[in-house]
């Protein structure tokens, strides 16, 4: 499933930061480049990069990009910080720009922390392949593969991990309103990794569980609590819920640099709240009254009651999380790309 979504280019001295543009599949696949901070920022925030390992390994080189542009310091501080404030609920972004700040903000350490994602992924899905079955359904929400980590993937590596393994798995795929990440940017990864799948729309999942016999649920997170509450795309609770009802093991993967361990728990995550028109359009036609109010957040909160089992780097973190999350702040720096 090779699919670069973010890297560094450097074309006769002229330095810019390359990414996909998610917006445009799966029509197109579209490569652009962010030569200035103002890019960065707006690439994120517009969701032309998502998936909160992504926008971390391109905030990390959008501020070695404005450490190349910019000599004065107070300049360059202030244009580090909004690119940190671009989106506020992955904490992955603040996490790879405060990293980057404490290491001088090099093109090294750039491109340290996205070859550590790739590392990180790979042990994900070597730790979650085991978790599903080996012949049967299972379901995933909103979008987890290489588009979204700059690596290979986090919930979708796992599903693909396991299907190079021999399991002969199907995937229902939520289509993930209102931006539809999962009909437009999963069911495309899938099907070039040769995964079987099914797009299902968001409202029909329950009854899908029911009716197709999914054996397991798996997702990715923006942001994990410590004692194992989750953010991710909205429509995740609702997901986790109706697994609940069925007795399906619900499971999250996420690298460790998705858990804020100063949380104690999912009251205190920022949601990000995003505008009313993605809602009151569909495919850009107007799909509601023009000014219906909307509320339209871009996450929810899954409490830890309801996940089975959170897969890391480290492997499979199970509950009680309040005691399998803290220890994983004391392991070691991961693999062989600690310095």
């Amino acid at each position: 499933m090779e699919l670069e979504a973010v890297w560094w280019e450097n074309n006769d001295g002229e330095a810019a930061v390359g990414y996909v543009d998610q917006r445009a599949l799966p029509h197109e696949l579209r490569r652009e480049r962010a030569r200035n901070v103002e890019t960065v920022v707006e690439a994120i925030a517009t969701l032309a990069v998502r998936g909160a390992p992504a926008i971390g390994v391109f905030g990390a080189y959008g501020v070695a990009l404005a450490r190349s542009l910019e000599a004065d310091d107070t300049r360059f501080q202030a244009a580090a910080a909004r690119i940190r404030a671009a989106r506020p609920t992955a904490v992955n972004l603040a996490w790879a720009i405060d990293r980057m700040l404490a290491a001088g903000a090099s093109l090294e350490e750039a491109r340290a922390i996205h070859d550590e994602q790739r590392a990180v992924d790979s042990a994900i899905a070597e730790h979650g392949a085991g978790l599903l079955p080996s012949i049967g359904a299972i379901l995933t929400h909103c979008n987890t593969g290489p588009l979204a980590t700059a690596g290979f993937g986090t919930a979708l590596g796992v599903i693909v991990a396991a299907h190079e393994a021999g399991k002969r798995l199907h995937v229902y795929a939520d289509e993930t309103r209102p931006l539809l990440q999962g009909a437009r940017l999963t069911t495309y990864e899938l099907a070039r990794a040769g995964v079987p799948v099914t797009l299902i729309v968001d409202g029909a999942a329950a009854a899908t569980m029911r009716e197709k016999n999914v054996m397991a649920v798996i997702v990715g997170a923006d942001r994990i609590a410590s004692n194992g509450d989750t953010a991710n795309k909205i429509g995740t609770y609702s997901v986790a819920i109706a697994a609940a009802h069925h007795g399906i093991p619900f499971y999250v993967a996420a690298p460790r640099s998705t858990i804020d361990f100063t949380l104690r728990d999912g009251a205190g995550i920022v949601i990000e709240e995003r505008a009313a028109n993605e809602v009151r359009a569909f495919a850009g036609a107007a799909a509601a009254p023009q000014n219906v109010n909307v509320y339209n957040p871009a996450f929810d909160v899954t409490p830890g009651r309801l996940i089975a089992g959170i897969i890391t780097e480290y492997g499979v973190a199970r509950p009680p999380y309040e005691e399998s999350i803290p220890d994983l702040a004391t392991r070691p720096a991961f693999g062989l790309l600690a310095r």
